[in-house]
């Protein structure tokens, strides 16, 4: 199913997320069950099926990785289930180091301040794998889009390693 054509979207990585947000509410007030209450059995089944649809296309849809993913499906290119490993010895290198820097953070003289340097490190490499995702889809041709799944992995560790260290932080900080 394609989300961005339900939520009559343009089929783009950067996606006005409060228009998608207001698209939601309006459908999920056109098709919510309790409007179909005293509907015949087969239009209850419907309602709550595209309920549920609306449901997933707006969970998708609302977070960049998996929109990307989406419009990498959408595309042709499956992701969500591969378990295809990154070939980039530089960026596995660099995936090394910093786990490396999270994991001393700890025992760094400032762990608050060193938390918040590795976080923007993190955020600066987030936000260029979805400017580069950005520019590259748009491209649409083989290539561009071989090469936008392979940022769409890239993006993946980097999002992992952020969590971890939003979970370091609560450990020390209690934040």
């Amino acid at each position: 199913m394609n989300y961005f054509e339900l939520f009559a979207l343009p089929s783009s990585f950067d996606l006005n997320v409060n228009e998608l947000r207001a698209k939601y509410l309006e459908l999920q007030r056109a098709v919510h069950p309790d409007k179909f209450a005293n509907a015949s059995e087969r239009e209850r089944l419907l309602a709550v099926q595209t309920t549920a649809q609306i449901n997933d296309g707006f969970a998708v849809l609302k977070t960049p990785i998996n929109r990307a993913e989406h419009l990498l499906a959408l595309a042709g290119i499956e992701l969500a289930h591969e378990h295809q490993t990154i070939k980039d010895p530089m960026f596995l290198m660099e995936q090394m180091e910093l786990r490396e820097a999270l994991e001393e953070i700890p025992s760094c003289d400032d762990p608050e301040q060193a938390i918040i340097d590795f976080g923007q490190q993190i955020d600066r490499h987030i936000s260029g794998f979805e400017q580069q995702f950005l520019g590259l889809f748009t491209a649409g041709d083989e290539l561009s889009l071989n090469t936008c799944a392979d940022n769409v992995r890239k993006l993946k560790f980097m999002l992992k390693l952020a969590t971890e260290a939003r979970e370091l932080e609560e450990r020390l900080f209690g934040f």
